[in-house]
């Protein structure tokens, strides 16, 4: 089986649609048709139940991909090192965000890309339905979170920023007329709720009470900032955010409004203490040299 093949064949196993794959891997779909067709032939047995509605992996394909992902994720692994050396790049660091905020750290980065080119530095977006998982699978070297995080394999780093909390609502919403809120008055709406663990780490995010003990109201599961924001922008929920929100996330169906009483949510770099390496201590010491970032005016 050609390493092309498999990865056709692993990403149909995930997307589990010939349309969705066929984009993902900027192919026609009739390619992958004809890549499947070939393994079923080769195999000697269906890889996938095809009804016209649903795409299902059969026992023999659900093996065939739990035998393959190890094997292809070493594959790529090793031609990507072998790329790295020939530029003369013997590592990459790989920083899971979950900030939206990119631009805004750009110093950090470009301090980091100038003291170390040896290594590669790769900023990427963690939903934070799955972020301490994405960190502990290795998936990431390096976690941008917000705290606080007290975790026994995990290493809380130095703090990049520190920002206000503003509540994304509906421009039909009847908050929108206000210029600022309090916790307080957001408790009167659905926040979002997350099943992501742990919890004390979500609920520094979205408080379950407000200082006075009023609880406040968790509805629809979401997975990521745009779920919440699409169901903010239909005014099922109110979204408490950090406020570079009103910056990275302009839409016109949305408002945003200062929280006046709740304190600056930290972000921080975290990183599971055994997997603790040069490449990760460089670049907190980076943030040490430069400092977090200054408070918005």
């Amino acid at each position: 089986m050609e390493l092309r093949d498999i990865e056709i064949f692993l990403t149909l196993a995930e997307e589990l649609h010939f349309g969705r794959t066929a984009a993902r891997l900027c192919l026609s779909p009739a390619r992958v048709t004809q890549a499947i067709q070939k393994q079923e032939r080769q195999i000697g047995a269906p890889l996938f139940e095809r009804t016209s509605r649903t795409v299902r992996l059969t026992p023999v394909g659900q093996q065939l991909r739990d035998d393959l992902r190890p094997l292809y994720a070493g594959l790529k692994d090793s031609m990507e090192r072998a790329q790295l050396a020939g530029q003369g790049i013997t590592g990459t660091l790989r920083v899971g965000m979950l900030p939206t905020n990119v631009h805004d750290l750009r110093p950090y980065w470009d301090v980091f890309r100038l003291r170390h080119p040896q290594w590669k530095l790769r900023v990427q977006k963690t939903q934070f339905s799955d972020a301490f998982a994405t960190l502990r699978r290795g998936d990431v070297d390096v976690l941008l979170t917000w705290l606080p995080v007290d975790e026994p394999d995990l290493t809380v780093g130095p703090v990049l920023f520190a920002e206000p909390r503003v509540l994304a609502v509906s421009v039909g919403h009847e908050l929108a007329r206000r210029t600022s809120v309090s916790l307080e008055i957001t408790a009167d709406f659905q926040h979002p709720q997350s099943d992501t663990r742990p919890e004390y780490w979500y609920d520094a995010y979205i408080p379950r009470e407000t200082r006075r003990g009023r609880p406040i109201e968790r509805g629809p599961v979401v997975q990521d900032t745009e779920e919440a924001i699409t169901l903010a922008s239909m005014a099922e929920i109110v979204v408490l955010f950090p406020s570079h929100m009103t910056r990275y996330w302009v839409r016109p169906d949305i408002t945003y409004l200062p929280v006046t009483d709740m304190g600056p949510l930290p972000y921080a770099l975290v990183w599971r203490s055994e997997t603790d390496n040069e490449p990760i201590r460089a670049l907190a010491k980076v943030v040490r040299d430069l400092g977090p970032l200054p408070p918005e005016s």
